[in-house]
């Protein structure tokens, strides 16, 4: 069996661009580890690429109930973000879906072509009542039409 290495840096030029040097499992991932045979050969492993893949939403709104949150609801119309900031909250999100909080963060996203659909139609519900945060978590602009749903809805009559 190959010794587990808690956090092996990411050759520089596999990383050009990119905010994390590690790509360790995430914390629900049990079976990927990062390993090293102690050859010390290099393998010319490539660059990281972005990957993007659809996910359909049946709800676009989340609730949350933080002390530590100045707002309680949430959209959320992707997972992920290129940006790379390092200190961002929502990298430790991806391991809920098996992936790395590090350069999988970047490079594994997950769009919601239905997210503009989905939030209109909560919004036009007659009991949703509070106004709504954009996704703290991800850069502004990539909300697929989200942005303008709630701007259509600034002082709409829900009809």
């Amino acid at each position: 069996m190959l010794p587990m290495c808690a956090e092996i840096s990411v050759d520089r030029g596999r990383r050009r661009g990119r905010g994390a040097n590690v790509n360790v499992s995430g914390r629900y991932d049990l079976t990927r580890l990062e390993a090293s045979d102690d050859w010390d050969i290099p393998e010319d492993r490539g660059v990281f690429r972005t990957v993007v893949r659809d996910e359909p939403v049946r709800r676009l709104i989340s609730y949350n109930r933080s002390p530590d949150l100045p707002f309680d609801r949430s959209i959320n119309p992707y997972r992920g973000c290129e940006h790379g900031c390092s200190y961002c909250f929502a990298r430790p999100t991806h391991a809920y879906l098996g992936l790395s909080p590090g350069l999988d963060f970047e490079t594994q996203l997950v769009a919601r072509p239905n997210a503009a659909e989905v939030l209109e139609r909560e919004l036009r519900k007659a009991r949703y009542r509070v106004a709504v945060a954009g996704d703290p978590a991800t850069e502004p602009g990539g909300g697929a039409g989200a942005a303008d749903d709630l701007a259509d809805f600034a002082g709409s009559d829900r009809s």
